[in-house]
């Protein structure tokens, strides 16, 4: 990617009110193609609302966004799906007594005729989940026939995040603290999921509190403070003293995203 290239989706000035309540005021977001941007900020900057928006959850009160170039409209997050933002959330939102394919394919089960009825394909729906995980993230699963509660942290993130990529329309995703409650280990193939989804060229929005993990995975680091973005600097050109000064207000002056 050169750093010419478009944003795939853009945020100008977001304002996001709950009655007399301002939890974002004109906050600016560029998610680019096969780049990793990473949100921070202390609890209560303005982080998952802003998200919140971007996944079709809240509706701004003022501002507007784009994707590629075009205005983008959400009324509900089931609108983003559809236009190709998905998010996976800190709880994952997996049924841990069903088994990973049953999890990827919940709601949008695979099914089968016979004799004029239409059965579950859970043949298909494994070999498939098998075949996402493996393709698109790198991971091979030990069995495919345990229920999710079994996996590590880990492989849970995989598997749902798999669920989000199966659709080929996918543009953007969305992650939420992915590496909260995970042991060193488990981090490091969370963050290797990451760089996967990155490396397929889809936009990867990311929030987390763990800068060390920020400077990992980010190509970009956009700090909120108080419901305003206060800087964004490229990832490799910045340090964490630098973003932690940012977060708690040291320095007000933030980089121009490269």
């Amino acid at each position: 990617m050169t750093e010419t290239d478009a944003p795939v989706v853009s945020m100008r000035g977001i304002t996001k009110r709950f009655g007399g309540v301002t939890a974002l005021e004109d906050v600016d977001l560029d998610v680019y193609p096969g780049k990793v941007l990473a949100i921070v900020g202390d609890n209560g900057a303005g982080k998952s609302t802003l998200i919140k928006i971007l996944t079709g959850v809240y509706q701004p009160t003022a501002g507007e966004m784009m994707m590629d170039g075009k205005a983008l409209v959400m009324a509900s997050h089931a609108d983003s799906i559809a236009k190709g933002i998905d998010a996976v959330y800190q709880t994952l939102a997996l049924a841990d007594h069903l088994t990973p394919a049953a999890n990827m394919f919940l709601g949008s089960e695979l099914t089968k005729s016979f004799l004029g009825y239409r059965y579950l394909d859970n043949a298909r729906m494994k070999a498939e989940a098998e075949r996402v995980l493996k393709e698109r993230l790198g991971v091979v699963l030990r069995s495919m026939d345990v229920p999710t509660d079994s996996l590590s942290g880990g492989q849970r993130q995989a598997v749902a995040i798999a669920r989000a990529v199966y659709s080929t329309d996918l543009k953007v995703l969305v992650m939420d603290e992915p590496t909260a409650a995970l042991g060193p280990q488990e981090t490091a193939r969370t963050l290797k999921l990451i760089e996967a989804v990155r490396d397929q060229g889809l936009g990867v929005v990311v929030i987390s509190h763990s800068l060390d993990d920020v400077f990992r995975m980010s190509d970009h680091v956009q700090v909120m403070r108080r419901g305003r973005r206060v800087g964004v600097v490229k990832t490799s050109e910045s340090t964490t003293q630098e973003v932690l000064g940012m977060i708690v207000g040291a320095s007000d002056q933030g980089g121009a995203a490269a």
